[in-house]
């Protein structure tokens, strides 16, 4: 896999992930979700774990890191490595484009229920969105994933954004609410993390943590809110967005 970086010839660049391979003397785009699967083996790539269930595999890519539990009862820490540069598609927005499942209901459960009833379709539904998340296996630890700084993110404390328009390593205030309900969840955040589905000013991605728990608040989680992005006083947020 190539990194192309053209941030110092074309500056609007510089938060684009742009992936690619060569054929001949071309460089083209990385292989897709469905490439992969097709090429499986053929792949040049090191097998870290095999999953058991494919959809759990995919929202851990969605997640970009996490724990796997392994036979013995133990578990492993995986992080991100790296992403195929296709662009991030909403597989529960597939769903109700494709009639399958109304809004409300396609959440991380809802789309767990609607795979497991239809097997015949499930490559389809995972390919419908080309984006690939590949992962790195990390050392024994029980702090939180890796996030964007290189630092572990918080439970209940980190977010992941947009680094085009909040500054990496700034302090948000979140003002939104828990999952399907109206109670309140307003906090100081620190912005510690990105995603390639978290685009725009006013999108965030909050960490829940590890868990059963955990990840049914996550699969749930599709509030609206408000966020105030702190910067010290006297600075402009363009500044603050052009620093390293």
């Amino acid at each position: 896999m190539l990194t192309i970086d053209l941030s110092s010839v074309y500056p609007d660049f510089k938060n684009l992930r742009l992936r690619g391979r060569l054929e001949g003397n071309r460089v083209v785009p990385y292989w897709s979700r469905a490439e992969l699967a097709q090429r499986q083996d053929k792949l040049p790539l090191p097998v870290l774990f095999w999953a058991s269930d494919p959809i759990d595999l995919f929202f851990l890519q969605v997640q970009g890191s996490g724990r796997i539990e392994l036979p013995d009862g133990s578990q492993a820490r995986i992080g991100y490595a790296d992403q195929n540069g296709h662009p991030y598609q909403s597989i529960g927005r597939w769903l109700i484009s494709q009639g399958q499942l109304s809004a409300d209901k396609a959440s991380m459960e809802g789309i767990k229920q609607w795979a497991r009833d239809n097997p015949s379709r499930l490559a389809e539904m995972l390919n419908s969105n080309p984006s690939y998340v590949f992962f790195r296996e990390l050392p024994a630890s029980n702090s939180g994933p890796i996030g964007a700084l290189g630092v572990p993110v918080s439970e209940g404390r980190s977010i992941a954004i947009d680094p085009a328009h909040v500054p990496l390593g700034a302090p948000v205030f979140l003002a939104t609410s828990w999952p399907l309900s109206e109670r309140p969840l307003n906090r100081l955040v620190m912005a510690q993390d990105t995603g390639g589905a978290i685009k725009g000013p006013v999108r965030v991605d909050f960490f829940w943590g590890f868990g059963a728990k955990a990840g049914a608040e996550a699969g749930r989680m599709r509030q609206q809110g408000q966020v105030w992005v702190l910067l010290p006083r006297g600075s402009t947020p363009s500044e603050m967005l052009k620093k390293p």
